[in-house]
């Protein structure tokens, strides 16, 4: 289990460092665990990284969970529709 700390605003500028440090997490083990907790915001670009790291996740028969999320954060997973395809905790 890998568990990434992640902080600040996950926008354009940097959900390409987000998706790294996933897909990294992946080589290391299947479980990977993303801490929320100071993230206020996330755009398309931040929920594409976290599309490829539950793609990732499904590939290697493996697991990304999400916890801490902030309401903010909550209400854009489900008005895109992504708290049904995300592990929320």
């Amino acid at each position: 289990m890998v568990q990434l700390d992640i902080e600040g605003r996950v926008d354009t500028n940097t959900s390409p460092e987000l998706q790294k440090r996933i897909l990294q997490a992946f080589q290391k083990g299947n479980t990977v665990i993303l801490n929320l907790e100071q993230v206020d915001y996330i755009s398309s670009s931040g929920l594409r990284a976290l599309l490829i790291g539950q793609k990732t996740a499904a590939s290697k028969g493996g697991v990304m969970k999400l916890i801490h999320v902030k309401e903010s954060v909550k209400k854009v997973f489900t008005m895109t529709g992504f708290s049904q395809m995300l592990t929320i905790e």
